[in-house]
């Protein structure tokens, strides 16, 4: 294995920490905000989204104080839209995931081939990322605002080869 540059690691964690406890205020902040009549579906679905944000943070504090490292005490930055629907909220949660993906995979590329627990920690959140960018792509599908993600081919109105 390679040797890991566990300050660079840290720096990442720390980063991710205080992204993913901006998850847990936005993900609040929509589950109170957001209205209309799937308000409860959508409430129940934010609120879990604020959970899971706290607890990847959890993990990735734990990990960043085992490594030696000292977590922040802010969260990443947030910014206010002041726009509520659901279309709206949606589509700012999947730049969210986006985002998440983004340090997630920065932390992938520093602990590859260099610690099997934090490459698989790492690959588990990406996982978990990008299934949360497909349901939120899925719930936007459903009031017809998105197409599919793209390059993703469609079956419909193709034949079979024979």
């Amino acid at each position: 294995m390679k040797p890991l540059d566990a300050a660079k690691v840290i720096d990442t964690l720390v980063r991710i920490m205080e992204f993913e406890l901006a998850g847990v205020v936005r993900y609040t902040h929509y589950a109170l905000m957001v209205s209309g009549p799937n308000r409860i579906p959508i409430v129940q679905f934010f609120k879990a989204q604020a959970t899971e944000s706290l607890l990847h943070a959890q993990q990735a504090g734990e990990i960043l104080t085992g490594l030696g490292g000292h977590p922040a005490l802010g969260v990443a930055k947030l910014e206010e839209s002041f726009q509520h629907s659901v279309e709206d909220v949606l589509r700012e949660s999947i730049r969210h995931e986006k985002e998440a993906l983004g340090l997630y995979g920065r932390l992938l590329d520093q602990v590859k081939d260099r610690s099997v627990y934090l490459e698989e920690f790492a690959r588990t959140q990406i996982g978990q990322e990008e299934l949360h960018g497909l349901e939120l792509r899925k719930m936007l599908r459903d009031i017809g605002v998105v197409a599919p993600v793209p390059g993703a081919g469609s079956r419909k109105g193709k034949k079979k080869a024979k």
